[in-house]
């Protein structure tokens, strides 16, 4: 028991530090008017009330990675695993909470056509760095 506790622990932890370099990507690049170059308006502003929602899932997020699968080395584990548990946080956003929470329609298309592209590239930078930490942590 309590080696699955600690598991989870570092799991969640590491899911907090992809949601904080995620955030802080989207962030930069709204910022410097990244997304909307393409017609994409999403550009939140940094605040508490924005990062702390998002740390909270992410960390939710993060306990995937508690799972005992594709586990390996630099590439065969972390970029792997980082980028398939992505597409949870992905789909989830794109199919449940743009269109039902949100109100944004399915996969957020009318805050943009590109969108999705935005959300998959945001959702990678959190499972890479969120499988990074847990690489850095040998667990």
């Amino acid at each position: 028991m309590n080696q699955l506790m600690r598991r989870i622990s570092v799991c969640f932890a590491a899911g907090c530090v992809g949601a904080l370099v995620n955030t802080w990507l989207v962030c930069y690049l709204g910022r410097k008017g990244i997304p909307q170059l393409v017609d994409v308006k999403i550009t939140p502003k940094w605040s508490l009330s924005f990062l702390y929602p998002r740390l909270v899932w992410g960390g939710l997020w993060g306990i995937l990675f508690a799972a005992p699968i594709w586990r390996g080395g630099f590439w065969t584990g972390v970029f792997s695993r980082g980028i398939l548990f992505s597409f949870f946080p992905t789909m989830f956003q794109l199919l449940y909470a743009f269109p039902f929470l949100q109100h944004e329609g399915m996969f957020g298309l009318t805050l943009g056509r590109l969108t999705p592209v935005f959300v998959c590239l945001y959702n990678a930078v959190w499972g890479f760095c969120a499988a990074f930490w847990l690489y850095l942590a040998r667990d």
